[in-house]
């Protein structure tokens, strides 16, 4: 790399007093120790991209490429100090840096004329077959070491190094691990208290003379510890290699141990979105419920949330979040190229139309399913660096489903459990899957599989029956916070009641959904055409409000669903509107929880023909804000969605694949009188569970462990 090179790769910055550093020397120091001891360095560095990782090693480049190749323990490093000190190289894409070479190596005479003047010592056994560069080593016992050479390689204006009783290095005048570190680290600007050098034979020394801070093995030749005068910077552990460095890791407070309990999520539970990150606008759902349990409101459970971080906005920050501090995410960096072949193409066009018991809009690219496969592996590597021994590990979603096979195979040692938030289909169309059987063999490694309800689990156990091993599985139907639901319906209904006294006459039908073929929104608004053609009293009257925030871009099922919908609705609104009315109002964009809450209070009807659904907390949350502010309401509930499961004693149920019944069903919820309203509201109201998510979660936990009573508490 040239020094213009250079100079354009590495943007000066202020000092950073979060920067990590560690410096390490491989044999007997990063590759020192048992295997044990050094999975759980490879695991922990894993667990902290934030550290640097630097070799300092009397290798050449291509042993240590070559060990790079054939040892998964070995960490990933950024920075290369090769051949004692002489090389620097930029691991990323193993090109050397010429310019501070350039530095190291001034004066360097070269090997050849280095060998011929040191012939005269046969005690002096040249290292042949070992590659070398910008340095001369040889094999020397101790008892050889004689002021006669080393005078000899001072006459050539070299420096020299003497390690293991057993290596004899000449170097350049400049070079060495110590003088090669100094100058990456004034080039990078790493603060002295931001590195961590470690060593454990005497060709290390220089490194503990950066003044930074430092751990010497146990396992290091005696005249290291000797040489290194005593600091309260260096920490000497009783233990060897890999072992002493994590010590001194976590001693430093640079890395925190593996948790008892990962929870595995597609998504972080919050998002980058203009210069800061957001929390989710809704106290119900997963992404909160979870944010509740890890956040801090339910101390007591150690744990981490492991997400993929899709790289986005050129500077858009990591966490930790502002304004949720306590909140322990573990970030798998994605390229936006791989998480749109993961999640725009397998997950929404192969896997998300089974779910949905669409299997006539599966689609399948090679490319897309290879991105599946390489995101679950990589999350599985992700959730099994951050899991101590005999932890729990919850995954959610379908996303995450080639996860459990992966990592039971490597961690048998873990809890292994997978929640549902969507359908589980029958059988016959999950079997439409063109990788059905790959997907069964790993979701029959799971421990535990949970559901909202107990048809979906029942499709689970049908559909493992054959494959030898069915998992246990739960029926945990998700709520939602009623509490707080409750205590905004009536702050924003006196707000309501002051500034708008009169509700407006005409009957208002709501639905509030994200964009998706699945949630029917297409067939709502063919039936709103019918009902009209049907019943001529509602024309003029009648308001269909569709609340549809567009799904992620990319996806392009969803897209085609958009183009249908709008120009579905433009064509009804256009048969049937006047100069003062029209039928149809469309909200394309997402509403703060509070506006939606508001959107509740005026629906007299709220409507759900979801052709499949895992539980649909709207319904739930259109029920609370009605029964909190006693006012009556009308639910139209799809039978096809988990929260018909609960609900269908009161509900309205109604069958989104049929346009006569989607028809008749909300022309008979306008019809009920405002007694029957009141009735029907207040049986609603009755059904829904007064669980909170948190004991939700906490019975899940239990599950996936067996019931036992060392589950997590929370």
């Amino acid at each position: 790399m040239s020094e213009q090179a250079w100079d354009d790769a590495v943007v000066a910055r202020p000092p950073d007093q979060d920067v990590r550093v560690l410096v390490a020397d491989l044999d007997g120091t990063l590759l020192g120790g048992d295997e044990g001891a050094r999975r759980r360095l490879r695991q922990a560095l894993d667990r902290h991209p934030d550290i640097t990782v630097v070799f300092a090693t009397g290798r050449g480049l291509p042993s240590i490429q070559a060990r790079l190749a054939r040892d998964p323990l070995l960490p990933v490093p950024r920075w290369i100090i090769a051949d004692v000190g002489a090389s620097i190289i930029d691991a990323s894409g193993m090109t050397h840096l010429d310019a501070l070479e350039g530095e190291l190596r001034a004066g360097w005479p070269g090997s050849e004329p280095i060998r011929a003047a040191l012939h005269r010592f046969p005690e002096l056994v040249y290292q042949e077959g070992v590659a070398q560069d910008g340095r001369c080593s040889f094999f020397l016992s101790p008892e050889h070491l004689s002021p006669e050479i080393t005078a000899a390689v001072r006459q050539f204006g070299c420096s020299w190094t003497y390690s293991d009783d057993r290596f004899f290095d000449v170097l350049p005048p400049q070079a060495g691990k110590g003088q090669a570190v100094q100058r990456l680290a004034d080039k990078l600007q790493w603060p002295r208290g931001g590195v961590l050098v470690a060593g454990d034979s005497l060709n290390d020394l220089s490194l503990f003379q950066l003044g930074s801070h430092g751990v010497i093995m146990g396992n290091a030749e005696p005249a290291l510890p000797a040489r290194v005068p005593d600091s309260p910077l260096v920490h000497r552990p009783a233990l060897d290699g890999a072992a002493a460095i994590l010590d001194a890791l976590e001693r430093l407070g640079w890395v925190r141990r593996a948790a008892p309990v990962v929870i595995g999520y597609h998504r972080p539970p919050v998002r980058w979105s203009q210069g800061r990150w957001r929390l989710p606008a809704s106290p119900n759902g997963i992404l909160p419920t979870m944010m509740s349990v890890l956040g801090g409101s339910a101390p007591g459970l150690d744990a981490v949330w492991a997400a993929a971080l899709v790289d986005g906005e050129p500077h858009t920050p990591r966490p930790p979040v502002p304004t949720a501090p306590s909140l322990p995410l573990a970030l798998l960096n994605m390229t936006p190229e791989r998480w749109s072949g993961y999640f725009h193409g397998a997950c929404k066009e192969t896997l998300w139309p089974a779910l949905m018991s669409q299997p006539q809009l599966i689609r399948r690219c090679p490319s897309h399913w290879s991105d599946y496969e390489a995101v679950n592996a990589a999350f599985a590597r992700h959730i099994d660096a951050h899991a101590e021994r005999g932890a729990t590990v919850w995954l959610h979603d379908y996303n995450l489903w080639l996860v459990p096979g992966i990592l039971k195979s490597q961690r048998p040692d873990l809890h292994i459990g997978l929640f549902h938030h969507t359908p589980f289909p029958t059988p016959d169309v999950f079997r439409q899957l063109p990788d059905a059987e790959q997907l069964c063999r790993s979701l029959a490694r799971l421990d535990w599989a949970g559901f909202h309800t107990a048809a979906f689990a029942h499709n689970f156990r049908q559909l493992l029956a054959g494959t030898g091993r069915v998992p246990r599985t739960g029926v945990h139907p998700l709520g939602i916070d009623r509490a707080a639901v409750s205590t905004l319906a009536r702050a924003r209904a006196e707000a309501r009641a002051a500034h708008s006294p009169t509700d407006d006459a005409s009957p208002l039908v709501l639905s509030v959904e994200r964009l998706d073929y699945a949630k029917a929104p297409v067939h709502k608004v063919r039936a709103i055409d019918a009902l009209l053609e049907r019943e001529p009293r509602l024309r003029q009257r009648l308001r269909f409000r569709l609340v549809c925030p567009p799904a992620e871009p990319g996806i392009r099922a969803y897209d085609a669903t958009r183009a249908e919908l709008e120009a579905t609705i433009a064509a009804v609104n256009s048969r049937w509107s006047s100069h003062s009315w029209r039928p149809i109002d469309y909200l394309p964009h997402a509403l703060p929880f509070p506006a939606v809450v508001d959107q509740y209070l005026e629906a007299d009807v709220f409507w759900v023909a979801s052709l499949a659904d895992g539980m649909n907390l709207a319904a739930k949350e259109y029920v609370t804000v009605r029964s909190a502010t006693d006012r009556p309401g009308v639910l139209v509930l799809s039978r096809h969605a988990g929260a018909a499961e609960q609900l269908a004693p009161a509900a309205l149920l109604t069958d989104p694949h049929s346009l006569q019944d989607l028809v008749g069903t909300l022309h008979r919820a306008l019809a009920l009188s405002p007694a029957q309203r009141a009735a029907h509201a207040a049986h609603l109201a009755a059904l829904l569970d007064g669980q909170s998510p948190t004991a939700w979660a906490r019975g899940i936990l239990g599950d996936i462990r067996g019931g036992q009573a060392t589950a997590p508490a929370l």
